[in-house]
């Protein structure tokens, strides 16, 4: 495989975002498309109330080009892409839905949770019609074993589960300058060297467009975050990162590689459960990374810790991939 495309995808996702962003970011604020701070939160996030949200749509737009420039210049646009661009559009479509009702009200509900978990159902149905009629396998392999689960047509419980899990799961991530920004980078990137050592190119050249259209959003998002990515962003990567693990046949992989993210849903249900059942809180407050605001660290060291915490989880997840 070409090296050269790999790269090409990630300078082009960078460049396209880079230079969109300056131009998008104005435009934002002039529709008066500013984030509304939910009043549970932190007390120090009240002063990120109206920062221009959906930039998601900058990620979106440089990855999808870039994606299909690439794969198009060297041959490999094929049912992968397809599927990729098909479920990231889509799940970033049904979040623009989200920001958009949010905005358009001025307050920090949009879609209820039924519509939304609707959305993604259908979604998660459609991949799985796709991936089933080209002869996908649905065999789940568990890594450092010789077993595989074949789960014939229970796969598409499967599917459901975790296209909808991971779409939740980077959404809930979302709640500080540049946290899902950078950890998905480091996701991306990690299944960007494992489609490469499977020779999946078209695998490999979405995952590192998207790691350089995450990178050139970062230099806007990274504290204090001039755009926020939106639902329109954390559930189109959601998705994106849950399929691209689908494809890669590497499903339970993906636990440890996107560590960040399976750690901060479950703070919310464990949160949730012992509030319920006991009427005590286990954390100050979640998802997570909140938890570790209201502790005293500051927006930046939460993100760079858990950043770190990430690329320790990346690293371990390629080496488990390639070797294990």
């Amino acid at each position: 495989m070409s090296v050269w495309a790999v790269l090409l995808a990630a300078i082009f996702g960078f460049g396209i975002s880079a230079a969109a962003a300056p131009v998008f970011i104005p435009y934002l604020r002039r529709l008066k498309f500013g984030q509304s701070i939910r009043e549970e939160g932190p007390e120090s996030h009240q002063k990120k109330s109206g920062t221009p949200t959906m930039g998601g749509l900058i990620i979106l737009s440089a990855m999808t080009l870039a994606t299909i420039i690439v794969s198009a210049i060297y041959g490999v646009l094929s049912v992968t892409t397809l599927l990729l661009l098909m479920v990231t559009i889509t799940f970033g479509v049904l979040g623009f839905l989200d920001d958009f009702i949010k905005v358009a009200k001025k307050r920090n509900l949009g879609l209820t949770s039924k519509q939304k978990l609707l959305g993604q159902i259908v979604i998660a149905i459609i991949f799985y019609i796709i991936f089933s009629a080209n002869d996908f396998s649905s065999i789940i392999s568990i890594p450092f074993t010789s077993i595989e689960i074949n789960l014939g047509i229970l796969y598409v419980a499967f599917v459901i589960f975790w296209l909808v899990g991971f779409s939740n799961a980077v959404n809930l991530t979302d709640g500080l300058d540049g946290l899902v920004s950078g950890t998905a980078v480091i996701a991306f990137g990690a299944f960007a060297l494992i489609a490469w050592q499977q020779e999946q190119l078209a695998l490999a050249i979405f995952c590192m467009a998207a790691v350089g259209a995450l990178l050139g959003f970062l230099l806007f998002n990274a504290h204090p975050a001039k755009v926020f990515m939106g639902d329109t962003g954390s559930l189109a990567l959601g998705g994106a990162i849950g399929t691209v693990s689908l494809l890669a046949k590497q499903e339970v992989l993906l636990l440890l590689i996107g560590i960040v993210f399976v750690l901060e849903t479950l703070s919310v249900m464990i949160q949730v459960t012992s509030f319920k059942t006991t009427g005590k809180r286990v954390f100050k407050m979640s998802p997570l990374h909140h938890h570790f605001e209201l502790t005293g660290w500051s927006e930046w060291k939460v993100v760079t810790v858990f950043w770190t915490v990430g690329l320790a989880a990346g690293i371990l997840g390629v080496l488990i991939g390639v070797y294990g």
